[in-house]
């Protein structure tokens, strides 16, 4: 009987010193995201398994994955992209099918398909979080009277100064008409049109020269916090975080706000598969996207994790009302339609580049 207890000690020893080899690229967006990850699932995962995990931070992380895969040089194991970028990467056969069978049951016994919310498993790749598209301000310039609508962050007139913006079409699209008046609900009915995309352009003109664009997410409290910009746009994260952690003087609007999924996916010819794959089931498993909820204010992915939240990492701060999913924020709210983004990104894109080299 010893000896079966040493020998089975031995194999565990070198299975782990085997893994101890063996280190991970995980390529994300860095900052206060980048830190929940680090915390609810590198960490843990690495004592778990002796896999090291080696954080990559990138201003949009599905760039550098389509650039590898298409040279067939790939350095990234898994990869944190938006919804219609792994839409798109599935189609084009950038990134690994991932069959939902393959993932952790929920801790009652439910299967991961029945556990994730809907939409959340588009087939190559696994959703973790829910975020949103908000905008803050700097409760200290607007004492009366302060910011309540996605209109106000329009109106320069009634509150004035400059304004923070994600360079890009996607987002600031929907904004813009829900600005004008469409109501959320009907914002891709218009938006799925030529005259609603001029309107939407026409809106955004109304501020276009007001405003500073931001590309990478740690940017958007920056701006706040030096001044250069009255109100911004930012992953609702990101705000939280410098209210809470940094005890910045910001507020968030909820209306308007713009809720979209970030997913894990593995690329094509990723070195470590195996290891990679054990590192999706492992994040997006129920306890994972629970403890990764008290350090940043995005709604987990699955159901089961949800009645897991409870305060953020301080033991003071209530995570609940912080939630893109808190019923009170999504009053005035609507989701990105991915597909439609994956249909259309491309000449949106091109169009709103156009329209920014224009005077």
């Amino acid at each position: 009987m010893k000896k079966a207890i040493y020998l089975s000690t031995a194999l565990t020893a070198l299975a782990v010193g085997a893994h101890a080899q063996t280190t991970i690229n995980v390529v994300s967006w860095g900052g206060a995201y980048g830190k929940s990850q680090v915390e609810a699932y590198d960490k843990p995962f690495t004592a778990k398994t002796g896999i090291d995990v080696n954080m990559i931070d990138a201003d949009n992380p599905a760039t550098p994955l389509k650039a590898q895969v298409e040279a067939g040089n790939v350095t990234t194991d898994v990869a944190d992209v938006e919804m219609s970028d792994a839409i798109r990467y599935c189609d084009e056969g950038l990134i690994v099918p991932i069959d939902p069978k393959d993932l952790p049951p929920a801790p009652d016994g439910t299967p991961a398909a029945q556990d994730f919310l809907p939409g959340a498993l588009p087939g190559c790749a696994v959703a973790s979080i829910v975020f949103s598209t908000v905008y803050g301000y700097d409760t200290t310039k607007f004492k009366d009277s302060p910011p309540t609508t996605i209109a106000d962050f329009f109106d320069t007139k009634k509150y004035p100064g400059k304004r923070g913006l994600r360079k890009g079409a996607k987002v600031n699209l929907e904004l813009a008409l829900m600005a004008d008046g469409v109501p959320a609900a009907d914002v891709y009915k218009v938006l799925g049109t030529p005259e609603g995309v001029d309107r939407a352009f026409k809106k955004l003109d109304t501020i276009k020269k007001d405003v500073v664009w931001w590309e990478a997410g740690a940017q958007p409290p920056q701006l706040l916090a030096d001044g250069e910009v009255a109100m911004t746009t930012a992953y609702n994260g990101r705000l939280f975080d410098a209210a809470v952690n940094d005890k910045k003087p910001f507020k968030i609007v909820w209306d308007g706000q713009v809720m979209e999924w970030d997913l894990f996916v593995i690329p094509k010819g990723a070195p470590h598969m195996k290891e990679a794959m054990e590192y999706v089931k492992f994040a997006t498993s129920t306890a994972q996207l629970a403890e990764q909820a008290k350090w940043i204010a995005y709604g987990p992915a699955r159901k089961s994790s949800n009645p897991l939240v409870g305060k953020f990492h301080d033991g003071v701060t209530d995570m609940g009302p912080n939630m893109p999913t808190n019923p009170d924020n999504m009053k005035n709210s609507t989701t990105v339609d991915s597909a439609f983004w994956a249909d259309h990104g491309t000449e949106l894109e091109q169009r709103f580049n156009s329209w920014l080299a224009a005077n």
